[in-house]
């Protein structure tokens, strides 16, 4: 279990915010449930970078992992939706 909470947290997190970055942006291509699996996939590829930076296993590693899963949740989700924009035009 406790080689899946990293995974769980940068899940959850890239989900949150690949929302919150389509929200600010108002982004409309792409629906919630595009948004959240494609800043959930960011928040495991951000978490992950994050961590081959320097992270580790203990809580600091934790919230660094969920911090790295919002950026990369959020940069992800936004270039989907700009992908998607343009593809609709």
């Amino acid at each position: 279990m406790e080689a899946l909470l990293p995974f769980i947290v940068q899940l959850i997190a890239g989900a949150i915010g690949g929302n919150a970055a389509s929200a600010a942006l108002k982004q409309h291509a792409i629906n919630v449930v595009g948004r959240t699996i494609s800043g959930a996939i960011g928040g495991v590829g951000g978490g992950m970078l994050l961590g081959m930076v320097g992270g580790d296993a203990t809580m600091a590693g934790l919230i660094a992992g969920g911090i790295g899963g919002l950026i990369g949740g959020g940069i992800l989700s936004t270039l989907a939706g700009l992908v998607m924009a343009r593809a609709h035009r």
